[in-house]
């Protein structure tokens, strides 16, 4: 049936008037609410008060306006059944054939610092939803539009059909509908649940962005949902799979750990190296001399626009992914001749931002585990006053730690880095015991003939006896950063006094299992 009443009220007004115009034009009767009236109304856009079209004013500040039997009548009734013809004709009920609702932004609302209860509550849409839920619910007569995305669809639909809309596009677009108030009645209940500390329930919706073409392997089937397009931008290659993704986040997180410009090679979500030079060729060397066989079909990172030179030293190797804020045309140029090779813009800071922790969930049998994202190291202030030894560190060993803390809360537990000011130089990860890790990373940097005499070594748990110490004194650290915590700390004190070396315990643990 042609669209003859559509009912709009918006609270993101994107595209609205464009879209309201298209509809004046083919003629639909326009009924919208407060803002969205006053929006149309400016752009001369006919169009009628909720208020005037219900009969019934407006009240307890415009908490009730649509909540009325002529709105959810206009909606629900269905068109081609005699009963409900007869009873909307008794009850002066009119169809509305088009329905146009975005909530209020309820989500952005509650990520604010500092938001109150009161206005998390004050930004719970009730109206909106029902309107939404019951267009949705008889969406064989109701075209409802919940996404300012959709509005050229329908108006395309309309156009080559005469002023309707197909049944396909109502049928998707009301599907809309529910996934859209399902995780909208989600953030609600999660909010409150974490307000109130009651933690009774979690719940999710998120959109499937993509279907992968497998998991972790080829025979198990994957997805990607949420929202990683809004941090990332694939610029050149292949699709992404499952692993590509899982490196990608990790390498953000990592990279965003440094302000100077500072390149980074992964594999497998681990590090294999970090460099950080004023000219990232520099950088890049550094890291790439950390290990140079793991970095063969790894990922690779930087946090500063990637010039020609890096990308010239980088095209040397094989690479899965190459991440960048952006490219120099002439490196992008060169980089995109390996048509396989993928090309990440990163838009958007991935770690959260202060005062606003961000929820983390990982799958277990039966449920899911969720935790706050693990925080920033906060640089120097970190140190302070954490220093356990006879010795403290000097300001060059400062920078060193630095270095190993920044990089060893982003290595598979147990985890051990050795570092100097600006680049690491020995990494062990994923190990049962500490002195293995301490082991392997002491092995890598033999193997790619580099000394550690005066190097520091970071620790992302306390060394629980101290024979892993012992072994970074042998192997030639001069200080150790770690979280200290264990009943054996003094006998690590100890053996570090023994040897000359300063150490921190910072008091924060950075397992990364």
């Amino acid at each position: 049936m042609k669209i003859q009443r559509a009912l709009i009220s918006v609270s993101d007004k994107t595209g609205l008037v464009e879209f309201a115009r298209e509809l004046e034009a083919m003629g639909v009767e326009i009924i919208s609410t407060g803002g969205t009236s006053a929006l149309l109304r400016k752009n001369g856009i006919a169009t009628t008060e909720i208020s005037t079209f219900t009969g019934s004013p407006e009240i307890l500040d415009g908490r009730v306006k649509t909540l009325h039997p002529k709105v959810h009548g206009g909606l629900l009734y269905v068109r081609d059944n005699p009963e409900h013809c007869e009873a909307a004709e008794a009850n002066g009920i009119k169809p509305i054939d088009l329905v146009v609702v975005n909530l209020y932004p309820f989500e952005a609302t509650v990520a604010k610092p500092g938001v109150t209860l009161e206005e998390a509550i004050d930004n719970i849409d009730i109206g909106g939803p029902s309107m939404l839920r019951s267009a949705a619910k008889n969406y064989r007569s109701v075209t409802v539009v919940v996404d300012p995305n959709d509005y050229a669809d329908v108006l395309e639909s309309m156009q080559a059909n005469a002023g309707a809309t197909t049944l396909k596009l109502r049928e998707r677009l009301g599907i809309k509908v529910f996934v859209n108030t399902s995780r909208y009645d989600g953030a609600i209940a999660n909010y409150l649940d974490n307000a109130q500390e009651a933690t009774s329930s979690l719940s999710l919706s998120l959109p499937c962005t993509a279907r992968l073409r497998y998991g972790e392997n080829p025979h198990q089937k994957a997805a990607l949902y949420g929202h990683f397009d809004d941090f990332f931008q694939k610029l050149h290659g292949k699709d992404l799979s499952y692993n590509n993704i899982l490196d990608i986040s990790a390498a953000a997180e990592l990279i965003e750990e440094f302000t100077e410009p500072t390149v980074a090679i992964l594999k497998h979500t681990n590090p294999c190296g970090v460099g950080s030079d004023p000219d990232l060729r520099e950088a890049w060397d550094k890291a790439f001399a950390t290990d140079k066989q793991a970095p063969f079909g790894g990922i690779i990172i930087t946090n500063c626009i990637l010039t020609e030179p890096l990308a010239r030293a980088i095209s040397e190797i094989f690479s899965e992914v190459i991440i960048a804020p952006d490219f120099d045309p002439d490196a992008r140029a060169l980089l995109q001749k390996k048509k396989n090779l993928r090309l990440m813009r990163k838009l958007a800071r991935v770690s959260p931002v202060d005062g606003v922790p961000e929820m983390m969930l990982r799958s277990v049998v039966g449920g899911v585990l969720e935790q706050t994202r693990d925080t920033p190291c906060r640089g120097e202030e970190e140190f302070v006053g954490k220093v356990v030894t006879q010795r403290a560190p000097t300001p060059e060993e400062i920078k060193a730690l630095l270095f190993a803390w920044r990089v060893v809360k982003q290595v598979k537990s147990n985890a051990i880095v050795y570092a100097a000011a600006d680049r690491t130089l020995g990494i062990g990860a994923g190990q049962m015991s500490r002195i293995d890790a301490s082991r392997i990373a002491i092995w890598k940097a033999r193997d790619a003939g580099l000394s550690l005499k005066g190097s520091a070594v970071g620790s992302d748990a306390f060394f629980p006896f101290a024979d892993g110490l012992i072994a970074a004194a042998e192997a030639g650290a001069t200080c150790a950063v770690q979280p200290g915590g264990s009943v054996r700390d003094s006998e690590v004190i100890e053996a570090a006094n023994a040897r000359n070396m300063a150490m921190i315990c910072t008091g924060t643990r950075h397992f990364k299992h």
